[in-house]
C-alpha cells in the first residue's frame, strides 16, 4: 500500500493508493495491459470488502484483497478488459457477482445479482447506489457512495473520464444517450465536490468537468 496522500494517480506495477474516508476505505490499483483501474472498498465498521472491476492480473487483485476476502465483486460493464480476472477472483473468494442487467449476458462469468437503475449494493454498513448509464454499453452502471460525513464519491467505469464521456464509437445516438444520462444522473444529482473514480486513468471531480459539458455536446464525443 502507498503511504502517500491520496491523489488517484496509480500505474501498472506500482502500489495501490488508499483514499481513507470516515466509514469507507477505497484502494485503487492499476492493472495491465490496458491500464485498467480496480477499486477495493472496505467498510471500516465491519471489515467487509467489495471489488469494483476484476479487470486483470488476478494475483495483483487477490494480494490487494488479502486474507479477509471479498463478499462481492461488481463489474461496471461488459467489455472484456473489465473482467479478465473475474473468474479467478470469484473462484478464490466465493464472492457474489453483480452487473448491469443489460450487460450481464456479455460477461462470461455468471452474474448472481442483476442490477437496475437505483438499486442499492451494500458493503458492510455502507450503501452504494447504482445508476444505469446507456451509450458506452447497453448496461453500464456507475456506483455512487453518498458519504454522510462529506461529499459523494462515484465510480463511473468507462462512462465518465477527465475530459469527456466514454467512447461511443462515432454513434451519434449512443453519444446522445450517454451524455444525457451522465448529465442527468451524475452531474444533475451530485455536487461539484463529488470525487470521480474512472475505469482508466486519473481521478477527477464533477466540479472540474462540469464547465466542459457544453463543449462535449458540441464536439459529439
Amino acid at each position: 500500500m502507498s503511504e502517500q496522500p491520496y491523489s488517484g494517480k496509480v500505474s501498472v506495477g506500482g502500489p495501490a493508493q488508499v483514499h481513507e474516508l470516515a466509514d469507507l476505505m477505497i484502494s485503487k490499483v492499476a492493472v495491465g495491459p490496458m491500464d485498467n483501474n480496480a477499486y477495493l472498498l472496505r467498510c471500516r465498521a465491519t471489515g467487509e470488502q467489495l471489488l469494483i472491476d476484476a479487470a486483470n492480473e488476478a494475483h495483483t487483485l487477490l494480494t490487494l484483497i488479502g486474507d479477509d476476502g471479498i463478499a462481492s465483486v461488481v463489474t461496471t460493464h461488459r467489455h472484456g478488459d473489465h473482467w479478465q480476472a473475474l473468474r479467478e477472483v470469484v473462484d478464490a473468494t466465493g464472492a457474489r457477482t453483480y452487473a448491469g442487467r443489460e450487460d450481464a449476458e456479455g460477461i462470461p462469468v455468471p452474474t448472481n445479482v442483476l442490477v437496475d437503475d437505483g438499486d442499492t449494493i451494500t458493503v458492510g454498513r455502507v450503501s452504494l447506489t447504482a445508476r444505469h448509464l446507456v451509450g458506452h454499453t447497453p448496461g453500464s452502471i456507475a456506483l455512487i457512495y453518498d458519504d454522510p460525513h462529506g461529499h459523494a464519491h462515484v465510480f463511473t467505469g468507462d462512462c465518465l473520464f477527465p475530459g469527456g464521456v466514454g467512447n461511443t464509437h462515432n454513434d451519434p445516438e449512443a453519444f446522445a444517450r450517454l451524455i444525457d444520462d451522465v448529465e442527468t444522473k451524475i452531474f444533475g444529482a451530485l455536487s461539484d465536490e463529488t470525487w470521480v473514480y474512472p475505469g482508466h486513468g486519473n481521478d477527477t471531480t464533477l466540479g472540474a468537468e462540469r464547465p466542459q459539458l457544453p463543449e462535449w455536446r458540441k464536439r459529439g464525443w
